[in-house]
């Protein structure tokens, strides 16, 4: 008798086993369209009743990948005019797990919506409007526009750059907001300065948007970290304040000391490269109050 009963539980039990094998995690919202069984997620040669907490995080990455909407950051365009900033949207992951477990450790199939949540964007309206208030540095070079290919190339840079906001405390890095000059950005070959000798290379020309740069922020509420001269001396800024940049080689890097963010306004056109930073009313008057300036 005893061994009747121990083969009906253990068939009960195997069959629990199978069932919930078979369960079903639909998910389909939008571009998302998957069907997903248990035994996706357990251990294949342990114990299937056991959670791979590895091939959850694979499913929360792929199901990011396909749910994330970067957040576009509010922007003036040439006339002055903000451009609303535009929040994105990610996986909510702590709802998601949540939901997860439920369907885990349970013997029937789920079908849900992709749990999401917003993104906001560094940079609203409301304080892009309140950070170009107040012009706090520029400075102006000029180059000869009949150079199509390095006139290119300084345009890409100083568009690159225009309106980045640098937020209390923050460091700018050139080589990371501008990113790898390549021909796929669209960056050409153009004379460069390499080893004090003159040459040609992708993107030459762009050390003339940061050089520009580096002058306009030279200023008592920004402090330069990280700053290399030319070889050789350049036509467009006096000796000694340069700011050559190189992507596997110098950087151009400054930190916001103010107490409020800056923004950097560039453009290159007609010969002429100009950037302006401005910042809060409130940012200098506060630097005044504190005897800073």
């Amino acid at each position: 008798m005893k061994k009747i009963i121990l083969l009906m539980f253990l068939f009960v039990f195997a069959s629990s086993i199978e069932l919930a094998a078979e369960n079903k995690l639909i998910i389909s919202d939008g571009d998302v369209n998957e069907t997903l069984m248990r035994n996706d997620f357990t251990y294949r040669h342990i114990d299937s009743i056991f959670l791979d907490h590895e091939k959850l995080s694979l499913l929360m990455e792929r199901l990011e990948d396909q749910v994330y909407q970067e957040p576009v950051n509010a922007t003036l365009d040439d006339s002055w005019t903000i451009v609303p900033e535009e929040v994105g949207q990610s996986l909510d992951r702590h709802n998601f797990i949540r939901f997860f477990y439920e369907f885990f450790y349970s013997d029937v199939s789920f079908e849900m919506k992709v749990p999401k949540k917003v993104v906001y964007p560094r940079v609203d309206t409301e304080l892009l409007s309140d950070i170009s208030s107040n012009e706090i540095g520029n400075y102006l070079t000029y180059f000869r526009a009949s150079n199509r290919e390095r006139s290119h190339n300084i345009q890409l840079a100083a568009k690159a750059i225009n309106n980045h906001v640098v937020f209390p405390g923050e460091t700018f890095s050139f080589n990371e907001v501008v990113g790898k000059r390549t021909v796929e950005k669209g960056y050409k070959r153009a004379p460069v300065i390499v080893k004090g000798e003159l040459s040609e290379d992708i993107g030459g020309g762009i050390c003339q948007v940061s050089s520009t740069l580096f002058n306009a922020v030279s200023l008592k509420g920004i402090k330069i970290v990280e700053r290399y001269s030319h070889s050789r001396a350049v036509p467009y800024v006096p000796p000694g304040k340069d700011a050559t940049v190189s992507w596997w080689g110098p950087d151009f890097i400054f930190k916001n000391e103010y107490s409020h963010p800056i923004l950097i306004r560039a453009k290159a056109k007609d010969g002429q490269m100009v950037v302006r930073i401005f910042t809060s009313d409130f940012a200098t008057a506060n630097r005044k109050r504190d005897g800073s300036s």
